[in-house]
């Protein structure tokens, strides 16, 4: 555990390990940065997370998330809570992952792309744009497999909230409408997650897998 690096309560730390290390950036110059990391984390032999480039800035990392062995998480990532991450799983600069997210074995993932909660993405997977919420992402190049069901049901979402999920992914990408005119008649759904699914698309700007 290096210096600057700030660790919450019970996080289970293995052998080789190394956390808080420079961010490898032919930007970076020895300013004082951070890696802060929550509670209850799994981080397994080998892994590396990067503290940050850019004076002050932070390397975020939530809380109850399982690093297998080899994970590597670069400088300035914000990674949310309940994630699971494969052996070497290798998440590049600036990239954003929300909460429950499942990355299977060497996923690799370019720089500033975002995950989107409850995603599943199948191993080897070359990510370079961003990963929807709630569905399934598999492949090399990639694409979107569907809904995340058996992810969405051990989760606890009710039959009704995949329902309505899984009629936004045939809209979005099966009826040959539009998206930006897809959007606007999901907006009519009064439901949190085709919500959150509407706002996260509309908040790409490298584009999303499809």
């Amino acid at each position: 555990v290096k210096r600057f690096t700030k660790l919450g309560a019970r996080n289970r730390i293995f052998e080789h390990a190394v956390l808080g290390g420079d961010p490898q950036d032919v930007k970076f110059r020895g300013e004082k940065s951070y890696l802060e990391i929550g509670d209850d984390n799994q981080i397994r032999e080998f892994c590396t997370l990067h503290r940050a480039n850019g004076e002050g800035e932070t390397t975020r990392i939530g809380s109850r998330n399982f690093f297998m062995v080899g994970c590597h998480v670069a400088h300035n990532c914000v990674i949310g809570d309940d994630n699971i991450f494969a052996n070497e799983v290798a998440l590049a600069g600036h990239i954003l992952v929300e909460d429950h997210v499942f990355m299977s074995n060497n996923v690799g993932a370019h720089q500033f792309v975002r995950f989107g909660r409850y995603a599943m993405v199948g191993g080897k997977s070359k990510i370079v744009q961003d990963v929807l919420p709630f569905f399934t992402t598999d492949g090399n190049p990639p694409r979107l497999r569907g809904l995340n069901s058996v992810g969405l049901q051990r989760a606890g979402f009710s039959e009704t909230a995949r329902r309505a999920l899984k009629d936004a992914y045939r809209r979005l990408f099966r009826s040959g409408v539009p998206i930006e005119e897809t959007l606007l008649l999901l907006e009519n759904i009064e439901d949190e997650n085709v919500a959150h699914l509407i706002a996260f698309i509309r908040g790409s700007k490298r584009g999303f897998t499809r």
